[in-house]
């Protein structure tokens, strides 16, 4: 099975960017959808931005102009570009991957953001 790990986290301050990545163990183009997740202590894990295979994209409307989601199917990579960060974008973010018959979570990386 395809194992999904993420980098790229760390403390920013407010305002700031950061990149997230995915990088899958095999070939991602089998998955009809990727996506990242993130969940804060307490709180429901949530869908910050997905994108299909065919490169359709959704963001959930707190991250809307602020984020950017891509995959590159020849590098098996998935990424999340993060800007004008905020204290709420605080959480722990997952890679998520999944297609009809199977749904892929990585071990999450944490993005803390400073006001």
């Amino acid at each position: 099975q395809v194992q999904l790990v993420e980098s790229g986290g760390g403390l920013v301050q407010a305002g700031g960017s950061v990149r997230l990545s995915c990088a899958a163990s095999g070939s991602i183009f089998r998955f009809s959808i990727m996506g990242w997740y993130r969940q804060a202590p307490g709180i429901q894990r949530e869908l910050v931005a997905s994108v299909t295979s065919g490169g359709s994209t959704f963001y959930a409307d707190s991250v809307k102009g602020r984020f950017t989601i891509s995959r590159d199917n020849t590098k098996n990579m998935m990424y999340l570009q993060m800007s004008s960060l905020k204290p709420e974008d605080t959480s722990v973010y997952y890679c998520n991957a999944r297609n009809f018959a199977s749904n892929i979570w990585g071990q999450g990386t944490r993005v803390t953001v400073s006001s």
